[in-house]
């Protein structure tokens, strides 16, 4: 088990996600940010089945810089409950892991 995890974010536009992504990396938030673009999303939402294109964000970073991550994409996203999961990295290359860690420094 390693520190590192992933966080998983979607949003309404490529604009959005390149802002918050320069933002998280410029920050040191998260050491490196990768943008899939065209997802579609099916959830519900006020108690009705919505059907969403949206742009899914993956964040690498640490658990110890979750909690500024999160507060940093609540500030910046256009979603009033935007979607901020983060899933722990199980096996990770040392070299990368030292590379994460050394990039999201406080």
């Amino acid at each position: 088990m390693s520190d590192a995890i992933v966080v998983f974010m979607t949003v309404a536009s490529a604009d959005e996600a390149r802002r918050i992504a320069k933002e998280l990396v410029d920050q040191h938030l998260a050491a490196c940010v990768q943008i899939l673009p065209a997802i579609e999303s099916v959830y519900r939402w006020k108690d009705e089945v919505q059907r969403e294109k949206e742009i899914l964000i993956l964040a690498k970073t640490t658990a110890a810089r979750f909690d500024d991550l999160e507060k940093a994409v609540r500030a910046m996203h256009s979603y009033d409950t935007p979607e901020i999961v983060a899933v722990p990295v199980s096996k990770i290359s040392e070299p990368y892991r030292e590379w994460l860690i050394e990039n999201v420094r406080s």
